[in-house]
């Protein structure tokens, strides 16, 4: 008995739907280290000014590139391994497990933009792959 409660056929829908959220959500945090919007209070103590600078960049553009589902698959597979190395930077020396440590997120992200650098972008994207 197979028993379906969404249609598969929705499947590229909420694949576009996960990919824009999580653009969106890196983006956030890009405009928050770049342009002060949202305030993340305390991120100019939390790295670096040159590291600010940078990964702010890097969640700004890929954040947005994911969002228009452009160029999905490289910005996805640059995010994902960005995600990997803030989990062992910021995350792995406060402890090993990822509950612990406040990394769940960021192994999280790591691995959704891992599946749209392998999956492609779906619907609703410029290059709709």
């Amino acid at each position: 008995m197979n028993i379906t409660i969404i249609p598969t056929s929705w499947a590229p829908y909420f694949q576009a739907i996960l990919r824009i959220m999580g653009g969106l959500l890196v983006l956030e945090h890009g405009t928050g280290k770049l342009l002060s919007f949202p305030v993340i209070p305390g991120i100019e103590q939390m790295m670096p000014h040159g590291l600010l600078l940078f990964t702010g960049a890097v969640e700004l553009i890929g954040g947005a590139l994911i969002v228009v589902g452009f160029l999905t698959r490289p910005a996805a597979f640059i995010l994902s391994g960005f995600m990997a190395a803030a989990y062992f930077m910021a995350h792995f020396p406060q402890g090993f497990f990822p509950v612990n440590n406040h990394g769940e997120l960021a192994i999280l992200y790591c691995f959704v933009f891992l599946y749209f650098a392998a999956a492609g972008s779906s619907v609703w994207a410029v290059d709709k792959t």
